[in-house]
């Protein structure tokens, strides 16, 4: 599977097909828009423009996968000292399915492996068990349970499965 790249000015100057190669370009405040109506359509408690905000300011690694001018997915990750924490993970309800988010743990892999990390670690909705499937799939193993991590309908709380891919 193919993740293509929003082309920049420079890419267009250089002569750089509108769909390039599956290189992720870094999130900006201008994307943020599409960010919002993704989470907003593959979550029940969506991440805030705010949250996406503060992200940016504090530095995390923020891939974002575009072709065609369209967001298809996206990542956030925070360096810790040898290890990266995945804060978010989302491929767009219309592109679920495609392999995106295999294409998007590689990358993630790839990007720590390059930074000197040795591993990733991550909370997932206990109810998510699509998304533990495929973090199953790829390597992750179940580390334990943050109880009552994730707000949940009517103020209540839904427990978190914390998952490690080590190398």
């Amino acid at each position: 599977m193919n993740l293509f790249h929003k082309p920049s000015i420079k890419d267009r100057e250089n002569g750089a097909a509108a769909n390039g190669p599956g290189i992720p370009c870094n999130m900006t405040h201008d994307m943020l828009d599409q960010v919002i109506g993704i989470e907003q359509s593959a979550y029940s408690h969506p991440w805030s423009h705010g949250n996406f905000v503060d992200s940016i300011i504090s530095g995390y690694y923020m891939p974002a996968w575009f072709q065609d001018q369209t967001l298809r997915c996206y990542l956030v990750a925070m360096r810790g000292a040898d290890e990266a924490h995945l804060l978010n993970f989302t491929v767009s309800p219309n592109y679920q399915r495609q392999g995106l988010a295999h294409a998007m743990l590689t990358h993630l892999r790839e990007w720590g492996s390059a930074q000197g990390l040795h591993s990733i670690w991550l909370e997932v909705r206990q109810s998510n068990q699509r998304a533990i499937a495929i973090y199953t799939a790829f390597g992750f193993v179940h580390d334990g349970v943050r109880h009552g991590y994730y707000p949940a309908h009517h103020g209540k709380r839904e427990d978190a499965v914390v998952m490690s891919l080590n190398w």
